[in-house]
């Protein structure tokens, strides 16, 4: 009896399918939902100002702290007081941040709590930021 190819050919397993690649919003608010309930008003709060103040902005983790990304890199960023055992948390701007001021200029906000003049703040920061 004659065998063909396809009788030969070893059986190649079918691909798997990819896992899908996580939302960076729900990924951002799983990660705010797990901190300690100090830090999750304050990322909550924080989450909430950078949506409104720049919706172009894209939430994704970075190094498992909540950040915002423009084009793939991160803008600001949110670290948990608790994370990093400090008695504050940080909201802090990487490089890709339009802050520049003359030849000095802060990177990084040490946040106990947000009342609306720290709110105003953040926006008109965050607006910057992109701008």
């Amino acid at each position: 009896m004659k065998t063909t190819k396809k009788e030969t050919t070893p059986r190649q397993p079918k691909p798997r399918p990819r896992a899908k690649k996580p939302d960076g919003e729900s990924d951002v608010l799983a990660n705010i939902a797990a901190m300690p309930p100090a830090d999750r008003v304050l990322a909550e709060r924080l989450h909430a100002i950078i949506k409104a103040a720049a919706p172009a902005l894209v939430p994704r983790t970075w190094y498992s702290m909540p950040a915002y990304a423009r084009d793939g890199k991160i803008v600001c960023f949110f670290q948990s007081a608790q994370r990093f055992k400090t008695r504050y948390a940080t909201f802090g701007f990487m490089h890709e941040a339009n802050l520049d001021e003359g030849a000095m200029w802060p990177t990084a906000f040490a946040l106990k709590a947000i009342t609306p003049a720290e709110e105003a703040r953040i926006a008109a920061l965050v607006k910057q930021a992109v701008s």
